[in-house]
């Protein structure tokens, strides 16, 4: 591995901490402290992935034209601002505009992070390089809670002093970001264009999967710990699951390259086992149920993003692959955005189950229909 991805890889491990010291514990510090509903919630989720849905679009492009060290740079800094500024949030609506900071600097980090990925690797080893990638922010991301633990209970801290430091713990990747910045150079001088939308309209099953993966992901990322309190879950309990919950994306993440060997077959048992882990969020009743759902949708959430990616840098022209990576982050976004927006609601109105039942059935249709269509859920060229 060369000293670019070495350090994309650190730059990872330290934002998936930051995400995962502050992350699971955001909805309950809303629902307990600033007293935010259900349908709250919800809003903020969408706050902070609405930004996704166009942002990565633009960063596509400037993908190709600028060092992209520098736009990672960028992003570094209005993250570790945005939750910052979280510590001083007395109201809903400033929490929404927070998030919406961080919406926008996650799309200068991880568009960024993949075009670089993608430059530095060959075809064969690219798999593999995205899913180490992936692989360093989840083990960030798994070891934040049992930081955040520590902090919560052992030191007996606030969650505002514990948003003040996860800044600075994210403000620590501008090194490595600027590192990076000297090494990395641009491959091609493209015209601004938004040809890749275009690209896109040829991958309408990779798309439909994408969205349901990723609005059953920002379901879990901004209304599921809430839920999880409201069953009983402290907030100990809460962070420990998501570190099981990293635990089960950091292996799936390292036997992706295997995985990849079967692409269409893997995304089909990754939709069917996010089903199976909100299905059992339904009646878990425990620690232990609620792991093992977690556990599943580890799985799913984690093995989708490296081999959907595949698909579509397989079948795309090198030239504008910064402008695809833009596009398909930007299909990220719409479903992170549709989560939120459509569970918080389904929470307030109808209980708290609804939307893992809602969302359980959607799953099993769209899994139904990769089946029917597998042979366009599999990469170009095989090089297993």
């Amino acid at each position: 591995m060369n000293k670019v991805l070495i350090l994309v890889n650190i730059t990872g491990l330290i934002i998936g901490i930051s995400y995962g010291l502050h992350g699971p514990i955001l909805p309950v510090f809303a629902k307990n402290v600033i007293g935010a509903t259900y349908s709250e919630l919800g809003f903020i989720g969408l706050a902070n992935f609405i930004p996704y849905m166009f942002i990565p679009l633009f960063v596509g492009i400037l993908l190709d034209r600028f060092n992209n060290g520098y736009l990672l740079a960028l992003g570094t800094a209005i993250n570790s601002t945005s939750i910052y500024l979280l510590s001083i949030a007395q109201l809903v609506p400033e929490i929404m505009g927070f998030r919406i900071m961080t919406g926008v600097a996650h799309a200068f980090f991880w568009p960024p992070c993949e075009s670089i990925i993608s430059n530095e690797s060959s075809e064969k080893n690219r798999v593999k390089n995205i899913s180490w990638f992936t692989m360093f922010f989840v083990i960030g991301f798994m070891v934040g809670p049992l930081l955040g633990t520590v902090f919560l209970e052992g030191l007996d801290i606030t969650y505002r002093i514990l948003f003040q430091i996860t800044a600075f713990i994210l403000a620590a990747t501008l090194i490595s970001s600027i590192l990076v910045s000297r090494k990395s150079v641009r491959n091609h001088h493209e015209h601004f264009s938004f040809s890749s939308i275009k690209e896109m309209k040829r991958f309408p099953e990779v798309i439909i999967l994408l969205l349901f993966c990723t609005s059953s992901f920002g379901i879990i990322l901004t209304i599921y710990p809430a839920f999880l309190n409201d069953n009983g879950m402290t907030d100990t309990d809460i962070l420990l699951l998501f570190f099981v919950f990293g635990i089960s994306r950091v292996v799936s993440l390292a036997l992706a390259g295997k995985f990849a060997r079967k692409t269409s077959q893997t995304l089909i048992a990754a939709v069917f086992a996010v089903s199976a882990g909100l299905a059992i969020s339904v009646v878990a009743d425990s620690i232990a149920t609620f792991a093992i759902a977690l556990v599943l949708m580890g799985f799913g959430f984690s093995i989708f993003f490296p081999l959907t990616l595949e698909i579509i840098l397989s079948k795309t022209k090198k030239g504008i692959s910064g402008k695809i990576i833009g596009a398909y982050e930007t299909v990220f976004g719409m479903g992170w955005a549709i989560g939120p927006t459509i569970g918080g609601p389904l929470t307030q109105s109808l209980g708290d189950n609804t939307p893992y039942i809602v969302f359980c059935i959607i799953g099993i249709g769209v899994a139904l229909l990769a089946i029917t269509y597998r042979k366009k859920l599999e990469p170009q060229r095989t090089l297993y």
